[in-house]
């Protein structure tokens, strides 16, 4: 809690007409709370410190150098000629009406294009963001904000491409390069670097970020070594506690868990919990939350659809369940596969077997028998029935890792299909038809969650039963979550008295989504139903049973409010990390109307429109409470304001009209 009335406190301190919004913000982030530690971590003095990758190259010299020149490494360098592959030889690159001019001047490259005011004008390239297939860099767009510019070098075509060629966003827009959707330091920056953390300072819109290192060095697995190497330099190991024997935060050889959630840290699609980096060791859902398979990031069978990166789809897998790690694949320090082409999924995946998998069938699978495909044409990769391919940022391919069989049966849900991926001149009928006749015996037919997922998208209650036998099947834990995250909207006491069965599921996915749809109870039982996950072990199950119980009034002093308000201060202090972003404040202010306090409302949405000016909703809110809070020329500028970001918006427009019509004082 200590870091929200920091907040509070920074914006009493304000002048300036943003102040009363933000002291509205503050408010409401503080409701219903007590003095108290937030959930966000406090910093310990005794706790180990960052000592930086060269110190830990001079006795790790193997892993130093398959390190060095990889993907992590060059995640985030500052730029010289040894690190800036782009051309700034005074080049011209023009898209959708805008142009940018790349170019050197001395020692310092700059990018000379449009800012958010629209005046063109130079900027200075300040940091360099990855290596290959593309390379963006990052411009100081004004003090305290570097923002990652949307025209980047494509490495292996030598040439520059708009990220996003269908989005072409003038200045102001919150898509914009300027703009909080290219914010390095919101956005980017904690799986670009070692120890960071962004120190967002609302009432200002500035940051002011720490970090021990940028790019992904060893202490952003292995945690800070000051410890590790003064034991070593001393030749003792004295056990100390919350460490390993080694002196370091995580022994990333613990487990298969242990290893698959540090590296899940940055490599999945999430809502972090925390501001910056945990300390690694922490546990991922002590962390983040984890997007469930939703309609615009996963198609209806758990495929890959946006950028969700490996994790969600790895958590779907039967690798997964079975125990394998990322390093079963990935070498990592170099980044890179173990083998090359099908060897290896062969090296598991063979007639051979592999010992450290009991239960895999021992099978020739490298083989047309199985694959039907002529031996070295792309047919016969396993990646391409396996892991399907989809691209983002104009040119990166990313596969799915959730290592599904084929099923084009399952094209009429909207479901991809790898056979036609690569057979363009066939449909899906007819490849589901090839696979029937040449695995006759599959038990990969049949029913699928797919089929469930697809109609309850668009009616979740018609497929209330179906949801439940997901749910409460022996399927993954995000799948399961997904069904009751998608029956929580409809959720009455029948369905949360259900749903209140998996509260005690091992997976805390699950448990979280359990907790959300316990709305649909009464709030004495629902308060009474989720007390043990208000002492989750987990902090995002803690947090979801507090967002499930925002109207729940325990009687004060008494062990439920306790629980409630240590919960709710941990919700509150998530969402205090985050007021950079727009989406937050649309939060905010819905959690301010379920209050029933309407200038706390009301200030959130105008804090979420002023952040990002096409935010529509945003704007009509804010001009909807202050015409039923009797401001009508506030409501009546609001709207002025929303239409000159936004011309010709249907909703803002008929808002308009609703308040010429309204009868003047």
């Amino acid at each position: 809690m200590a870091a929200i009335w920091t907040i509070l406190c920074r914006v009493l301190r304000i002048a300036g007409p943003a102040a009363p919004r933000l002291l509205v913000l503050a408010l409401v982030v503080a409701a219903s709370a007590g003095p108290g530690p937030s959930g966000a971590a406090e910093p310990d003095p005794a706790a180990p410190g960052h000592v930086g990758s060269a110190a830990c190259a001079s006795c790790h010299q193997a892993e130093a150098g398959a390190w060095t020149g990889s993907h992590h490494d060059l995640a985030w360098t500052e730029p010289t000629p040894e690190t800036v592959l782009g051309d700034f030889g005074d080049v011209t690159f023009e898209h959708g009406g805008a142009s940018a001019r790349f170019f050197r001047e001395g020692e310092g490259y700059f990018v000379e294009t449009e800012g958010a005011d629209g005046v063109r004008r130079p900027f200075k390239v300040v940091g360099v963001a990855g290596i290959a297939p593309l390379q963006q860099y990052l411009l100081a767009s004004e003090p305290g904000r570097t923002q990652a510019f949307d025209i980047a070098w494509d490495a292996l075509g030598r040439r520059w491409y708009p990220l996003y060629p269908d989005q072409v966003a003038p200045p102001g827009d919150g898509f914009h390069w300027t703009g909080p959707y290219k914010s390095w330091e919101a956005r980017c920056a904690e799986c670009h670097a070692t120890g960071y953390s962004r120190n967002y300072d609302p009432a200002t819109r500035r940051y002011s970020p720490a970090v021990a290192e940028i790019g992904v060095g060893c202490e952003a697995c292995h945690g800070p070594g000051s410890t590790h190497v003064a034991e070593a330099r001393a030749g003792r190991w004295t056990p100390v506690p919350g460490l390993t024997d080694t002196g370091l935060t995580v022994d990333l050889g613990l487990s298969a868990q242990t290893e698959i959630q540090q590296c899940a840290g940055c490599h999945s699609r999430r809502e972090a919990v925390l501001d910056g980096n945990p300390r690694p060791g922490t546990d991922y859902y002590d962390a983040y939350s984890i997007s469930l398979l939703r309609q615009g990031l996963y198609h209806p069978d758990g495929s890959i659809l946006d950028e969700v990166y490996v994790t969600g789809s790895f958590l779907q897998s039967r690798m997964y369940a079975e125990g394998v790690r990322c390093t079963d694949c990935h070498d990592p320090h170099t980044a890179r596969l173990k083998a090359e082409g099908n060897a290896v999924c062969t090296a598991c995946h063979s007639p051979a077997g592999n010992a450290a998998f009991p239960t895999l069938r021992a099978a020739a699978y490298d083989d047309p028998a199985h694959h039907f495909h002529e031996p070295g044409t792309p047919g016969a990769s396993c990646r391409s029935c396996h892991m399907i391919e989809r691209t983002y940022m104009g040119i990166d391919g990313r596969r799915d890792h959730s290592f599904r069989v084929p099923r084009p049966d399952l094209a009429s849900t909207d479901s991809p299909d790898a056979c036609t991926d690569c057979h363009v001149d066939r449909d899906p009928a007819w490849a589901a038809a090839e696979i029937a006749r040449r695995f006759p015996q599959s038990a990969h037919r049949g029913p699928h969650f797919a089929s469930v997922f697809a109609a309850a998208r668009s009616d979740p209650r018609s497929e209330m039963e179906a949801l439940f036998a997901v749910a409460e099947g022996d399927g993954a834990g995000i799948v399961r979550a997904t069904a009751l995250s998608l029956l929580a909207p409809t959720a009455d006491p029948a369905v949360a008295d259900r749903a209140a069965r998996l509260l005690a599921d091992p997976d805390p996915l699950v448990r979280a989504a359990a907790a959300g749809a316990m709305r649909g109870m009464p709030g004495e039982a629902r308060l009474e139903r989720l007390m043990p996950a208000l002492t989750d072990d987990r902090r995002t199950v803690r947090i979801a049973a507090a967002r499930s119980l925002l109207d729940a009034a325990p009687a004060r002093g008494t062990a439920e409010a306790q629980l409630l308000a240590s919960a709710m201060r941990e919700w509150q202090g998530s969402m205090a990390t985050r007021l950079d972003f727009p989406e937050t404040h649309l939060q905010l202010g819905g959690i301010a109307l379920s209050m029933r306090n309407w200038s706390m409302a009301g200030g959130a949405f105008r804090e979420a429109a002023d952040l990002d000016p096409q935010l529509v909703d945003a704007w009509v809110m804010a001009a909807r409470i202050a015409a039923a809070t009797g401001d009508a020329a506030g409501a009546a500028a609001l709207v002025d304001e929303g239409l000159a970001a936004n011309p010709g918006d249907g909703r803002l427009e008929a808002m308009a009209e609703e308040l010429r019509a309204l009868p003047r004082p």
